[in-house]
């Protein structure tokens, strides 16, 4: 079983192994900038739920508009 990590570039695959030592400095670099953007996107979600729950109580606090 080969779990060695791979990675495309331009549809060609590679093995990590394969790259250079520049080059896998890169896929670790674009590796941490994903998993940040993953916890922002995962924190955004809090955010905007925590948003939506502020406002509707909010609704619920305010008088009804007369028509």
């Amino acid at each position: 079983m080969d779990d060695e990590i791979e990675v495309t570039v331009d549809g060609v695959t590679y093995k990590l192994s394969e790259l250079g030592e520049e080059a896998q400095a890169q896929v670790a670099n674009l590796q941490f900038v994903e998993k940040q953007m993953a916890e922002l996107q995962a924190k955004l979600a809090v955010y905007q739920t925590a948003r939506n729950a502020y406002q509707a109580a909010l609704q619920q606090l305010v008088p009804r508009a007369r028509q």
